[in-house]
Protein backbone atom coordinates (compact mmCIF):
# COMPACT_ATOMS: atom_id res chain seq x y z
CA UNK A 1 0.00 0.00 0.00
CA UNK A 2 1.18 3.29 -1.06
CA UNK A 3 1.12 6.52 2.02
CA UNK A 4 0.35 9.74 0.06
CA UNK A 5 0.86 13.14 2.36
CA UNK A 6 -1.57 15.62 1.09
CA UNK A 7 -1.82 19.58 2.13
CA UNK A 8 -2.35 23.06 1.47
CA UNK A 9 -2.26 26.76 2.25
CA UNK A 10 -5.64 27.56 2.12
CA UNK A 11 -6.74 25.41 5.12
CA UNK A 12 -7.43 22.25 6.48
CA UNK A 13 -11.28 22.87 5.75
CA UNK A 14 -10.47 24.32 2.66
CA UNK A 15 -12.89 22.54 -0.56
CA UNK A 16 -9.76 21.91 -2.75
CA UNK A 17 -7.86 19.76 -0.55
CA UNK A 18 -11.23 17.94 0.19
CA UNK A 19 -11.83 17.41 -3.40
CA UNK A 20 -8.06 16.26 -3.66
CA UNK A 21 -7.90 14.00 -1.18
CA UNK A 22 -11.34 12.39 -1.83
CA UNK A 23 -10.27 12.13 -5.02
CA UNK A 24 -6.80 10.30 -4.32
CA UNK A 25 -8.40 7.77 -2.02
CA UNK A 26 -10.34 6.30 -5.38
CA UNK A 27 -7.23 5.41 -6.51
CA UNK A 28 -6.36 1.41 -5.68
CA UNK A 29 -3.87 0.29 -2.89
CA UNK A 30 -3.35 3.89 -1.26
CA UNK A 31 -3.56 5.35 2.07
CA UNK A 32 -4.03 8.97 2.36
CA UNK A 33 -3.35 10.90 5.38
CA UNK A 34 -4.14 14.84 5.39
CA UNK A 35 -2.01 17.54 7.40
CA UNK A 36 -2.85 21.05 6.69
CA UNK A 37 -2.77 24.13 8.20
CA UNK A 38 -5.51 25.25 10.57
CA UNK A 39 -6.33 28.25 8.63
CA UNK A 40 -5.11 29.85 5.28
CA UNK A 41 -2.26 30.61 5.36
CA UNK A 42 -1.19 31.60 1.30
CA UNK A 43 1.59 33.29 0.30
CA UNK A 44 3.70 32.02 3.15
CA UNK A 45 6.18 30.80 0.81
CA UNK A 46 8.76 28.74 2.33
CA UNK A 47 8.12 29.66 6.06
CA UNK A 48 9.18 27.25 8.86
CA UNK A 49 7.90 28.34 12.44
CA UNK A 50 11.12 28.14 14.93
CA UNK A 51 10.17 30.70 17.49
CA UNK A 52 7.17 29.47 19.12
CA UNK A 53 5.95 25.63 19.90
CA UNK A 54 3.33 23.88 17.47
CA UNK A 55 0.28 22.09 17.68
CA UNK A 56 -1.69 19.00 15.96
CA UNK A 57 -5.36 19.28 16.21
CA UNK A 58 -7.13 15.28 14.79
CA UNK A 59 -10.23 16.41 12.62
CA UNK A 60 -11.28 13.04 11.11
CA UNK A 61 -9.88 10.35 10.70
CA UNK A 62 -6.81 10.85 9.08
CA UNK A 63 -7.19 14.52 9.06
CA UNK A 64 -4.92 16.38 11.01
CA UNK A 65 -4.51 20.57 11.19
CA UNK A 66 -1.84 22.45 12.69
CA UNK A 67 -1.67 25.56 13.93
CA UNK A 68 1.60 26.90 11.67
CA UNK A 69 2.43 26.95 8.22
CA UNK A 70 2.26 24.43 5.35
CA UNK A 71 6.08 23.60 5.80
CA UNK A 72 5.00 23.18 9.18
CA UNK A 73 2.40 20.80 8.69
CA UNK A 74 4.67 18.39 5.85
CA UNK A 75 7.31 18.56 8.36
CA UNK A 76 5.16 17.50 11.39
CA UNK A 77 3.23 15.28 8.90
CA UNK A 78 6.06 13.20 8.19
CA UNK A 79 8.27 13.33 11.55
CA UNK A 80 5.18 13.03 13.88
CA UNK A 81 2.05 12.09 11.90
CA UNK A 82 2.89 9.19 9.73
CA UNK A 83 6.23 8.48 11.02
CA UNK A 84 7.93 7.92 8.17
CA UNK A 85 8.28 9.55 4.96
CA UNK A 86 5.12 8.78 2.48
CA UNK A 87 5.28 7.79 -0.87
CA UNK A 88 4.04 10.58 -2.48
CA UNK A 89 3.14 14.37 -1.37
CA UNK A 90 0.23 16.28 -3.21
CA UNK A 91 -0.40 19.72 -2.09
CA UNK A 92 -3.73 21.83 -3.11
CA UNK A 93 -5.92 22.00 -4.90
CA UNK A 94 -4.77 25.51 -4.73
CA UNK A 95 -7.68 28.16 -4.96
CA UNK A 96 -6.20 29.98 -7.82
CA UNK A 97 -3.10 29.86 -9.92
CA UNK A 98 0.39 29.28 -9.01
CA UNK A 99 1.92 30.68 -12.25
CA UNK A 100 5.06 32.23 -13.48
CA UNK A 101 6.50 34.34 -10.39
CA UNK A 102 3.75 33.07 -8.08
CA UNK A 103 6.09 29.86 -7.29
CA UNK A 104 8.65 31.94 -5.47
CA UNK A 105 5.38 33.42 -3.34
CA UNK A 106 3.30 30.11 -3.05
CA UNK A 107 2.75 28.17 -0.32
CA UNK A 108 1.26 25.25 -2.01
CA UNK A 109 4.16 25.09 -4.23
CA UNK A 110 6.43 25.41 -1.13
CA UNK A 111 5.22 22.40 0.18
CA UNK A 112 5.77 20.37 -2.68
CA UNK A 113 9.28 21.99 -2.22
CA UNK A 114 9.90 21.00 1.07
CA UNK A 115 8.53 17.24 0.03
CA UNK A 116 11.35 17.70 -2.59
CA UNK A 117 13.95 18.30 -0.01
CA UNK A 118 12.97 15.68 1.94
CA UNK A 119 13.43 12.87 -1.22
CA UNK A 120 9.54 12.47 -1.60
CA UNK A 121 8.03 12.49 -5.05
CA UNK A 122 5.99 15.33 -4.86
CA UNK A 123 3.29 17.68 -6.86
CA UNK A 124 1.59 20.83 -6.54
CA UNK A 125 -1.81 21.43 -7.89
CA UNK A 126 -3.62 24.63 -8.43
CA UNK A 127 -7.18 25.68 -9.70
CA UNK A 128 -7.60 28.86 -11.58
CA UNK A 129 -10.47 30.64 -10.81
CA UNK A 130 -12.30 34.38 -10.09
CA UNK A 131 -15.40 33.65 -7.48
CA UNK A 132 -16.87 30.13 -7.94
CA UNK A 133 -14.16 27.07 -7.99
CA UNK A 134 -15.05 23.81 -9.62
CA UNK A 135 -12.24 20.90 -8.50
CA UNK A 136 -14.20 18.60 -10.70
CA UNK A 137 -11.34 18.68 -13.38
CA UNK A 138 -8.62 19.34 -10.73
CA UNK A 139 -9.21 16.56 -8.39
CA UNK A 140 -9.47 14.04 -11.95
CA UNK A 141 -5.89 15.57 -13.05
CA UNK A 142 -4.45 14.63 -9.81
CA UNK A 143 -5.46 11.09 -10.16
CA UNK A 144 -3.59 11.51 -13.79
CA UNK A 145 -0.86 12.85 -12.61
CA UNK A 146 -0.27 9.83 -9.65
CA UNK A 147 -0.69 7.56 -12.53
CA UNK A 148 2.26 9.40 -14.62
CA UNK A 149 4.71 9.78 -11.37
CA UNK A 150 4.33 5.97 -10.44
CA UNK A 151 5.11 4.98 -14.07
CA UNK A 152 7.80 6.63 -14.92
CA UNK A 153 9.10 7.87 -12.09
CA UNK A 154 10.24 11.28 -10.76
CA UNK A 155 13.97 12.03 -10.03
CA UNK A 156 15.11 12.71 -6.52
CA UNK A 157 15.00 16.43 -6.07
CA UNK A 158 12.58 17.34 -8.77
CA UNK A 159 8.83 18.18 -8.60
CA UNK A 160 6.12 18.85 -10.13
CA UNK A 161 4.04 21.90 -10.25
CA UNK A 162 0.43 21.91 -11.85
CA UNK A 163 -1.91 24.43 -13.03
CA UNK A 164 -5.67 23.69 -13.93
CA UNK A 165 -7.60 26.18 -16.15
CA UNK A 166 -10.32 28.07 -14.68
CA UNK A 167 -12.79 26.04 -17.10
CA UNK A 168 -11.31 23.25 -17.69
CA UNK A 169 -13.37 20.89 -19.98
CA UNK A 170 -11.35 18.03 -20.71
CA UNK A 171 -7.66 17.18 -19.40
CA UNK A 172 -5.27 18.13 -21.94
CA UNK A 173 -1.80 19.03 -20.94
CA UNK A 174 1.31 20.46 -21.90
CA UNK A 175 4.99 20.04 -19.99
CA UNK A 176 6.29 23.80 -20.07
CA UNK A 177 8.71 26.11 -18.55
CA UNK A 178 7.88 28.35 -15.86
CA UNK A 179 6.63 31.94 -17.46
CA UNK A 180 6.23 35.06 -16.17
CA UNK A 181 3.74 37.12 -14.20
CA UNK A 182 2.26 40.39 -15.14
CA UNK A 183 1.17 42.39 -11.51
CA UNK A 184 0.29 44.90 -13.07
CA UNK A 185 -0.38 48.17 -9.97
CA UNK A 186 0.74 46.08 -7.40
CA UNK A 187 0.60 47.91 -4.52
CA UNK A 188 -2.42 50.12 -3.54
CA UNK A 189 -2.77 52.49 -1.49
CA UNK A 190 -6.08 53.87 0.82
CA UNK A 191 -7.33 55.72 2.91
CA UNK A 192 -8.95 54.54 6.62
CA UNK A 193 -12.05 56.85 7.85
CA UNK A 194 -9.33 58.68 10.20
CA UNK A 195 -7.82 60.14 6.51
CA UNK A 196 -4.48 57.74 7.57
CA UNK A 197 -2.73 55.38 4.74
CA UNK A 198 -3.13 51.97 4.03
CA UNK A 199 -1.83 49.59 1.54
CA UNK A 200 -3.23 46.22 -0.53
CA UNK A 201 -0.32 44.17 -2.14
CA UNK A 202 -2.20 42.68 -5.01
CA UNK A 203 -2.76 41.79 -8.72
CA UNK A 204 -4.22 39.98 -11.12
CA UNK A 205 -4.01 36.17 -11.60
CA UNK A 206 -4.75 36.90 -15.65
CA UNK A 207 -2.10 38.71 -16.48
CA UNK A 208 0.99 37.19 -17.89
CA UNK A 209 4.07 37.53 -20.21
CA UNK A 210 3.61 36.31 -23.43
CA UNK A 211 6.35 33.35 -23.34
CA UNK A 212 5.94 30.60 -25.70
CA UNK A 213 6.04 27.46 -24.08
CA UNK A 214 5.54 28.84 -20.87
CA UNK A 215 2.72 27.66 -17.78
CA UNK A 216 1.02 30.73 -18.34
CA UNK A 217 0.39 30.55 -22.31
CA UNK A 218 -0.76 27.20 -21.70
CA UNK A 219 -3.43 28.95 -19.59
CA UNK A 220 -3.82 31.27 -22.24
CA UNK A 221 -4.51 28.18 -24.42
CA UNK A 222 -7.12 26.21 -21.82
CA UNK A 223 -4.30 23.51 -21.21
CA UNK A 224 -3.54 22.48 -18.23
CA UNK A 225 0.36 23.26 -17.89
CA UNK A 226 2.84 21.18 -16.28
CA UNK A 227 6.02 22.32 -15.29
CA UNK A 228 9.28 20.52 -13.58
CA UNK A 229 10.71 22.37 -10.63
CA UNK A 230 14.29 21.45 -9.68
CA UNK A 231 14.53 21.98 -5.56
CA UNK A 232 18.17 22.48 -6.27
CA UNK A 233 18.16 25.89 -7.73
CA UNK A 234 22.04 26.16 -8.63
CA UNK A 235 22.68 27.29 -12.34
CA UNK A 236 25.20 25.26 -13.31
CA UNK A 237 25.12 26.62 -16.48
CA UNK A 238 26.14 29.97 -15.07
CA UNK A 239 28.71 28.57 -12.44
CA UNK A 240 30.95 26.88 -15.00
CA UNK A 241 31.10 30.25 -16.54
CA UNK A 242 31.84 32.06 -13.57
CA UNK A 243 34.77 29.57 -13.00
CA UNK A 244 36.08 31.47 -15.79
CA UNK A 245 36.12 34.97 -14.59
CA UNK A 246 39.34 37.27 -14.48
Amino acid sequence: MKNILVTNDDGVHAKGIKALAAALREIDDVKVTVVAPDRERSTTSHSLTLHRPLRIHKKDDDVYAVDGNPIDAVFLGVSQILKEKPDFLFSGINRGGNLGDDIHYSGTVSAAVEGGIMGIPSVAISQLGTEKFDYTMAAKMAQRVYEMVTKNELPVGMILNVNVPEEAKNLDYEIVKTGQRDYGDLCEEKRDPRGRPYYWIGGSQYKFVDIPDSDCNAIVADKVSITPINVNMTSFDFMEKMKKWA
